[in-house]
């Protein structure tokens, strides 16, 4: 960022996005684990919706942070079901977020290179990027897996920054999870945006430490931030 807070484009070689809640939208993976997986549980287990809920809630904290979080094949063997066949079921629900492909055509056309960072597992990077067409728009993606880490962990980011190759002082990096935000900025990165909405279904929530956007082409028009970020 300039010393007057707005963010000037010459100073940026790569841009860095996360794809869950940053472009896409999370109404599908909130509504995919938080309910259709726990209805299939529960028909596969006989149980009530709301113990099966709660039974998959607390399977999904139990290895937050670590790949096995994210990690597709591990929950399919895990709660016996296929998900990654499930997410091809559904993926009528997966869509662009307002905003992010104007934002990526615009950033491309600018000639920004535009790498995305999720911790999504492969499979299901690629069921979106087929549904999508995401990849057409980008020069990468990579892949938590790709990396050996999820975003959160300070680990990743001197992994990830050689595979990818960006300088942190001339690179953007926009997310909606605090928790990366804050691994980056550790790392060095030099200008860090919060998403603050993240699902169609949800109201924004702005972070009360990083610059936060409810829309990606926010950041195309002069867009101000506050003085330090």
């Amino acid at each position: 960022m300039s010393q007057s807070g707005v963010i000037n484009w010459a100073e940026i070689d790569d841009v860095l996005l996360d794809m869950d809640g940053t472009l896409l939208d999370r109404h599908f993976d909130n509504f995919f684990f938080e309910e259709e997986l726990p209805r299939r549980y529960a028909a596969l287990h006989g149980l009530p919706f709301e113990e099966s809920r709660a039974r998959l809630m607390a399977m999904y904290r139990s290895v937050e942070g670590e790949l096995a979080w994210t990690d597709l094949h591990y929950w399919t063997e895990r709660v016996g079901i296929d998900v990654v066949a499930l997410h091809w079921e559904l993926d009528h629900m997966i869509g662009f977020l307002p905003g992010a492909e104007p934002f990526l055509t615009e950033i491309r056309r600018r000639g920004k290179r535009i790498t995305i960072l999720t911790n999504a597992h492969t499979s299901g990077v690629e069921v979106k990027a087929a549904k999508t067409g995401l990849h057409r728009y980008v020069d990468r993606i990579v892949d938590a897996f790709e990396v050996g880490y999820l975003k959160m962990r300070p680990e990743y980011w001197p992994t990830c920054q050689r595979l990818v190759g960006f300088d942190p002082g001339r690179a953007l990096f926009v997310d909606d999870d605090e928790g990366c935000l804050h691994a980056a900025q550790r790392f060095g990165l030099a200008r860090i945006v919060h998403s603050a909405k993240s699902s169609s279904r949800l109201p924004a929530e702005a972070s009360s430490r990083f610059t936060s956007v409810e829309q990606m082409t926010a950041l195309l028009h002069g867009h101000r931030f506050p003085a330090g970020d």
